[in-house]
């Protein structure tokens, strides 16, 4: 009989009173091991015994176990027995610090580094519109002062505003105009270098008495001019006198070597420069007063020349007012609002909303007078050149004042030190091709 036609042993259903048994029906020993790992415990309670393993360590810091807080433990250990922890290796030389360990300081490469500059001693406190290159020619000037006097010096010639040239500049422009427009030529070399040093030396004897009369009540209250010499205390009136007068006398020995007309001007020159600074407490044209101060050079000019006082002179005389009174204007807005509150007058405050408009007329009016001298003279085309670039100069100073910002304003002010020196750079050549 083949094994297809043979019958299939039928399998006896299990009755009620049986007993099951759990046990697998696998009869070799490798299948009863797998069973019984699957199914846990034997039946009488015993775990099966397995070689331990172990688990890989988290990183440092990572979480671990509830009491070693990280290592290899015995997969198998007990719950009272001892913590096992191994200790993370230190990093290797080189190692960066992304593959570093979170406890071990990082590593950074020698080119990565950033080093601090070394620290400079701070420089000596100055105004805040001092000149840059004229602080440093002081400082290579005090460089040849013994040390225990440098520092008493220094404010001296800080006090004679050495530090800041454009004024003395804004007086030298007018008295060169005033010496071409004498000799109508190139001036005399000794009358052009007595008025140089003179302008210079009577600029700081004006700024010298002029500390000497705002220093309490009105520079120390202003935020700009509070660290000047006298308002700061570090000169006193006993030496600003001093220096005034020894300032004045050195202007008069200048004055010797002139003529007995220029001598008896240079009188009035000095009372108009120790008057002016006491004007801005009672009158708002304290800048007209100015303006016939440091204009007081053109009589006395053409005085040494020509010993004389012609109508062109008081022309360039009332041509000079007017432009002090410009360029001191705009210099007295950038203070304007602390003035008002310290109570000092000036005509920034005397113009009010309409300074632009004034400030303006006052520019035209200055070129016409200033049209009119070289008309009378003869003079050529690079004298009217000259004077079409002051126009225009006038033109960006109006821009600059426009909103009447205080930087603005002082740029502006300055900008007429350049005024000044192309109507005299075209006077020049005008002359130099006659």
């Amino acid at each position: 009989m083949e094994d297809s036609e043979r019958p299939k042993p039928r399998r006896r259903k299990p009755s009620e009173g049986d007993v099951a048994d759990d046990r697998p029906a696998a009869a070799t020993p490798r299948a009863r091991r797998s069973a019984a790992a699957a199914a846990g415990d034997d039946a009488d309670g015993v775990a099966p015994k397995r070689a331990p393993r172990t688990r890989k360590a988290p990183a440092s810091g990572a979480p671990g176990d509830a009491t070693t807080g990280g290592g290899a433990v015995p997969a198998g250990a007990l719950p009272n027995a001892p913590p096992i922890t191994h200790a993370s290796p230190p990093a290797p030389a080189g190692i960066t610090a992304m593959e570093a360990p979170d406890d071990a300081p990082a590593m950074v490469p020698s080119f990565a580094r950033k080093t601090e500059p070394p620290r400079r001693a701070p420089a000596p406190a100055r105004p805040a519109d001092t000149s840059t290159r004229s602080a440093r020619i002081i400082d290579w000037v005090l460089g040849y002062v013994p040390d225990a006097h440098r520092a008493r010096v220094r404010e001296y010639l800080v006090l004679m505003r050495l530090d800041r040239p454009v004024g003395a500049l804004l007086l030298l422009w007018p008295t060169w105009w005033a010496l071409w427009f004498a000799a109508n030529d190139f001036p005399p070399p000794g009358v052009l270098v007595i008025f140089t040093l003179g302008v210079f030396v009577m600029r700081s004897a004006g700024c010298v008495i002029n500390d000497y009369a705002d220093h309490g009540w009105l520079d120390a209250h202003v935020e700009r001019t509070r660290g000047r010499p006298m308002a700061a205390g570090r000169v006193t009136k006993k030496e600003a006198l001093l220096l005034f007068g020894g300032l004045l006398a050195f202007a008069f020995v200048l004055v010797l070597f002139t003529n007995a007309l220029t001598i008896k001007l240079a009188f009035v020159g000095a009372a108009l420069a120790a008057v002016y600074p006491f004007t801005k407490r009672v009158t708002h044209l304290a800048q007209v007063v100015l303006g016939a101060a440091f204009g007081w050079s053109i009589p006395m000019a053409f005085a040494a020349v020509t010993n004389s006082l012609p109508q062109l002179c008081w022309l360039l005389f009332l041509a000079n007012v007017l432009f002090s009174v410009v360029y001191d204007t705009e210099y007295a807005m950038v203070d304007r609002d602390e003035d008002i509150r310290v109570g000092a007058k000036s005509t920034a405050i005397l113009f009010g909303d309409a300074d632009r408009v004034i400030i303006g007329v006052l520019m035209a009016t200055f070129l016409f007078a200033m049209l009119l001298a070289g008309t009378r003279v003869h003079l050529h085309w690079p004298y009217f050149l000259g004077l079409a670039g002051a126009t225009g100069l006038f033109g960006w100073q109006q821009w600059l004042i426009r909103a009447r910002a205080r930087d603005a304003c002082f740029a502006a002010f300055h900008n007429n030190n350049l005024v000044g020196l192309l109507i005299w750079l075209g006077l020049l050549f005008a002359m130099a091709i006659r």
